[in-house]
């Protein structure tokens, strides 16, 4: 008999991928991770880890199954949130959800679930894995859920092989309607829970303050740049190669205060990301403003009105050669390969067509489309169909 540690994280996925699991004939044992400790930032009763922990060993309970918690704060501090601190002081947004697959629930967990003898760790994500022989060779595929509307292989897009081999996805194969009606039917205590929001398993936490506590607020001038701007109506260069368009594609633009006029104070650049719209408090514009560069170094924002503004919309992206990462290693191109694919570059956004282009430093990812608010920091996904086949941090 096969034995499975499931995640329990105390909400209705987690519960239900349990059940399934059991009812599959595994031998089942759930596991709580406990990875915050800081209650001064989650916002007071919004899913603080105890309710959840609480939930988790209800569920255990009802479905018979060993429970027990693992405390996992200290690896969490350290690879998620010192890092997401080090982003931000970098200017760059980064994205702790992929992170913490990658680093905590796929590693530091699996390890954990490994020395208790597990076969297999499995979670509650809406994704599905399938295997294919390849030259004699087992390979795992990661493959989108087959609810659309939740589908979460973005999420796991950092995952390796050798991390696919040891995972199980029991829900991929439902909706969430259909989970919640298995957790009505069980009469389980999470049937009816909201969706947790906000960092995996820290609950809600207002993000501002969380990073305020280590990087100081300095006043600093929010710039509007009109549309005018001689920066988006200068002639397309002609290129003598595909590499050198590339490059201009995917140049990050840079503006000077002296281009716009100020329109506003705000209290650190480095709280601000690019595409946002809340939380500039500057009226009187036509259109709403959204962030369409932060200056770090300068402590300066620049926005633009309007959804539309040219400042928000770029055709190309580059990823370094230190942080491509390829899900189907045996797919990964050699230098001056190219490869159609389906992107996205945030969570939940429709894929993208798109090529990549392997180059010697890095890889070019070229939209058919210009995308909005390509960010420094997080991360693209590349597809064929459902398969999602290799993701990057866009530098």
């Amino acid at each position: 008999m096969k034995r499975v540690i499931v995640g329990l994280s105390g909400g209705v996925d987690s519960s239900v991928a349990a059940y399934l699991l059991k009812e599959q004939g595994y031998e089942v044992i759930g596991l709580f991770m406990k990875n915050w400790h800081d209650d001064s930032v989650t916002i007071s009763n919004e899913c603080p880890w105890l309710d959840d922990s609480n939930d988790a060993m209800i569920v255990a309970d009802k479905l018979g199954i060993p429970f027990q918690t693992v405390d996992l704060s200290e690896q969490y501090k350290e690879r998620i949130v010192d890092y997401m601190f080090h982003e931000y002081e970098k200017g760059r947004t980064p994205n702790p959800d992929v992170l913490c697959n990658r680093e905590i629930k796929f590693d530091v967990f699996m390890k954990i679930a490994l020395e208790l003898g597990a076969d297999y760790v499995a979670t509650g994500h809406y994704c599905r894995k399938a295997t294919l022989d390849k030259d004699g060779k087992e390979i795992y595929q990661l493959l989108a859920g087959v609810d659309t509307n939740k589908d979460q292989s973005y999420f796991l897009c950092q995952l390796s092989q050798e991390q696919l081999s040891k995972s199980l996805f029991p829900i991929g194969e439902l909706t969430k309607p259909q989970v919640r009606e298995i957790a009505a039917k069980l009469d389980l205590v999470t049937a009816d829970k909201k969706d947790s929001q906000g960092l995996c398993f820290i609950g809600k936490v207002r993000l501002p303050e969380f990073l305020q506590q280590q990087l100081k607020p300095k006043e600093g001038v929010i710039v509007e740049i009109p549309e005018s701007n001689q920066a988006f109506h200068k002639e397309t260069p002609s290129f003598s190669n595909k590499l050198e368009e590339l490059e201009y594609l995917s140049e990050k633009a840079s503006y000077q205060v002296a281009d716009g006029k100020v329109v506003g104070k705000h209290q650190g650049a480095h709280y601000f990301t690019k595409g946002q719209r809340k939380g500039l408090a500057v009226g009187g514009t036509a259109e709403p403003l959204f962030v369409i560069d932060t200056n770090v170094d300068d402590n300066v924002i620049y926005t633009g009105q309007g959804k539309q503004h040219p400042g928000l919309y770029k055709r190309a992206l580059f990823v370094s050669n230190e942080e491509v990462h390829w899900v189907r290693e045996d797919l990964a191109l050699q230098v001056g390969e190219t490869m159609k694919v389906q992107a996205r570059i945030r969570y939940r956004q429709e894929l993208q067509n798109a090529t990549l282009y392997q180059v010697e430093n890095g890889m070019y990812v070229e939209f058919e489309k210009p995308q909005s608010a390509i960010t420094e920091g997080q991360f693209v996904a590349w597809h064929h169909g459902e398969e999602l086949i290799g993701s990057g941090v866009i530098s």
